[in-house]
């Protein structure tokens, strides 16, 4: 039996004031890029105190998740950190990563800024853009999501909170054999 296919489960923040989202600006392998305050759930968390979180430690805001905007799937592909010509082509299978994202995207109350927070590392800076601008700064979008979140909020798409549930199993300790 081949190896179970796993997404990488994440969370965003979806922040929108005055008509201008919270972004920022972050180092990749593939440059400097956009993408909303994300990233990805850790064990013993739920996917709104991930959210709380990741906006924290990428901003430095606090932030409160009121709704779900929306559940997303999505697919990306690069190059292996060490792929090589000599592996052969550069766009074969071998020498691409694959990953698939399941994004759980919240928006809500954006709270206090506390400026004495070191950023996440590979963060460079928080900034404020309307939808105009996101959809002219595609080429820099980390995800294909950014925009996607953005015209789903702007369009009144929420859910409950409640539509995500955390079964109480999560918070257990793991108990090792």
């Amino acid at each position: 039996m081949s190896e179970r296919w796993k997404p990488s489960v994440t969370v965003a923040g979806i922040i929108e004031q005055g008509g201008k989202f919270l972004l920022v600006e972050e180092e990749t392998p593939e440059g400097l890029m956009l993408n909303n305050p994300a990233g990805h759930l850790e064990l013993g968390e739920s996917p709104e105190e991930a959210c709380i979180r990741e906006v924290l430690e990428e901003t430095a805001y606090s932030f409160t998740p009121e709704h779900l905007v929306g559940a997303y799937l999505s697919r990306f592909q690069r190059r292996k950190p060490h792929a090589t010509q000599a592996m052969g082509a550069l766009d074969t299978p071998e020498a691409l990563e694959d990953i698939t994202y399941l994004r759980f995207a919240f928006c809500g109350k954006l709270g206090a800024h506390n400026p004495k927070l070191d950023l996440d590392k590979g963060i460079v800076r928080t900034l404020w853009l309307d939808i105009e601008e996101i959809r002219a700064s595609r080429s820099l979008h980390r995800s294909p999501l950014l925009l996607r979140c953005a015209e789903d909020y702007l369009s009144g798409q929420r859910f409950a909170l409640s539509s995500v549930r955390t079964d109480e199993s999560v918070y257990r300790p793991l108990v090792r054999q």
